[in-house]
């Protein structure tokens, strides 16, 4: 199933979330990968670089955005390229899957690592990403798209004692969205990179997109999971569809918040069945062996105040 050769694997924002999370994925097998990480010239002395240095990871310098033959040299030797780029660079990926091909990279994973959605007004940003992924087809370069749901650490409700505000990226967050009967894939944000190095070894992944889960709840089940383990009663705010889809609407970055909204609890795109439809492939059933982390089991280390907040710094 898996390739025997140590792969020589650069990570483009490694010092992000998701980044953060497939670096320490990729870090878990030492003796599959060598990783390094690409960061931009005016990153390169920042404490969060030192940092990656002192775990062991070399580092290439350069600039996504210059000269297509720099890009090529810098990307030299490299087995998979993985981007985690900001949302707001995410056309940056065309001439980076450029210089790759003409780099002879065997594997680009572009940035995806989101809900399951159509392209084509869905989301913005995955739209966007849709760009990405048609150029890489068009230049015939292997490639691999993994998508993961929504993250655990943005997916809870607060409580009214104020007990996981600690590791709130919103609060309050109260919000029911539509009915809240719709069930939607959601995963921990730490297994994102665990899924990661499992799908980037496996030749069967290779020119396919890839899902992967821990979980699949409707917010209801999740403000009633949350209340029947901490033993609190949360007052709930319900937002319409009808809101959710006049939201999206609205200039700034709320509408893109509106767009996961409408995707995830309007249309109920976030499933495996539709992944399925849509052609994925499911990590869930390619390594049985991998046990994700179940919301329940989040919500235990939440309540006893060990989880991080994203986005902390």
């Amino acid at each position: 199933m898996t390739s025997p050769t140590k792969q020589r694997v650069l990570l483009l924002g490694a010092t992000g979330e998701t980044g953060g999370s497939i670096l320490n994925g990729l870090l878990e097998h030492p003796g599959s990968f060598n990783v390094e990480a690409l960061v931009r010239p005016s990153s390169a002395e920042k404490p969060a670089v030192k940092a990656l240095v002192g775990r062991g990871v070399q580092i290439r310098i350069g600039d996504t955005t210059g000269p297509i033959e720099d890009l090529v040299g810098l990307l030299a030797g490299v087995d998979v390229l993985i981007s985690a780029i900001d949302p707001g660079s995410l056309l940056a990926q065309i001439q980076l899957a450029t210089a790759a091909k003409e780099a002879g990279v065997k594997r680009f994973v572009p940035c995806a690592f989101t809900t399951v959605t159509p392209p084509g007004g869905v989301m913005r940003l995955r739209d966007s990403k849709e760009q990405v992924y048609q150029h890489i087809r068009k230049l015939y370069l292997p490639y691999t798209i993994i998508d993961v749901g929504y993250w655990y650490q943005l997916s809870f409700p607060t409580l009214p004692s104020g007990r996981v505000d600690y590791a709130a990226l919103i609060k309050p967050n109260v919000e029911i969205h539509a009915d809240g009967n719709k069930p939607t894939l959601i995963t921990d944000l730490r297994d994102i990179g665990r899924f990661v190095a499992l799908i980037i070894r496996d030749p069967r992944t290779l020119n396919h997109s890839v899902v992967g889960y821990g979980d699949f709840l409707s917010e209801n089940e999740i403000f009633e999971l949350t209340e029947a383990l901490s033993g609190e009663k949360i007052e709930r705010k319900y937002v319409s569809a009808n809101e959710i889809v006049a939201a999206r609407d609205v200039p700034g970055r709320g509408a893109y918040a509106a767009d996961y909204e409408y995707n995830k609890y309007v249309r109920g795109d976030n499933t495996s069945a539709y992944a399925n439809y849509l052609g994925y492939l499911n990590a869930r059933e390619l390594y049985p062996e991998f046990q994700p982390k179940a919301f329940k089991d989040f919500l235990h280390e939440l309540l006893d105040g060990k989880v991080a907040r994203p986005y902390a710094g």
